[in-house]
């Protein structure tokens, strides 16, 4: 009975943490779909809740908007302050400026969806990258084979959306324009969260950030173009 009340009264402390991190997150980024940054907290907490180290920044991406518009938000928790409201491009069979297609599977250039941490950054072929760890079994756990990392790309900046209609795309990378990469890398390395986020029902079905504790399934949202 003890057990159940403890194990009861910490999924309540852990949704109560999500909620005023979920508080935060909107105040500092009013413009971002506020159901996304939702999601977010609450899959941070329960990563938290279930083991994962506590970090202070946390990156949103979300692939529901297109590429022309920013959808990658960086947050300094411990301040707290928005570090970071950039373009992000996505994987080159996920679609051209509207994404539709996620997968975790090698080869396949598409993004994958989820909650990561972050690793080591280094220097690599396309420059200054953040290694990235998928933390989702089925979803992103082949993150770090497929070589999914945060990286720098000309085809990710605002001249290439004048030129084209659209960014450009990745392997399945959250590429960034140089211009941020060096900070925006420096800022996320080392441990801290990374989630992107669509509305893929088989994602949200069976994601076990996104159902914490035996949470009701949440509900599925397109922020607007």
């Amino acid at each position: 009975m003890l057990g159940r009340v403890l194990i009861g009264w910490a999924a309540c402390a852990g949704l109560a943490h999500a909620g005023s991190l979920t508080a935060m997150l909107e105040r500092l980024a009013p413009g971002a779909n506020p159901r996304v940054l939702a999601l977010a907290a609450s899959a941070m907490t329960c990563a938290e809740h279930h083991g994962q180290p506590d970090a202070d920044r946390l990156a949103v991406i979300d692939y529901s908007l297109p590429s022309t518009r920013r959808r990658l938000w960086v947050f300094d928790l411990s301040q707290p302050q928005l570090l970071f409201k950039e373009w992000v491009a996505h994987g080159r069979a996920t679609g051209a400026n509207e994404a539709e297609h996620f997968s975790n599977v090698p080869d396949s250039h598409e993004s994958s969806l989820g909650l990561f941490r972050t690793l080591h950054s280094y220097q690599g072929h396309d420059g200054y990258a953040l290694r990235l760890k998928g933390l989702e079994p089925g979803i992103n756990n082949n993150a770090y084979s497929r070589a999914i990392v945060i990286h720098g790309a000309p085809y990710a900046t605002p001249a290439f959306i004048h030129r084209v209609g659209r960014l450009g795309r990745s392997l399945g990378c959250p590429a960034v324009r140089p211009a941020v990469v060096k900070p925006l890398i420096n800022s996320l390395k080392n441990g801290q969260y990374v989630f992107a986020y669509y509305p893929k029902p088989s994602w949200i079905k069976h994601s076990r950030y996104l159902h914490c504790d035996g949470a009701p399934a949440p509900t599925l949202v397109a922020s607007t173009p």
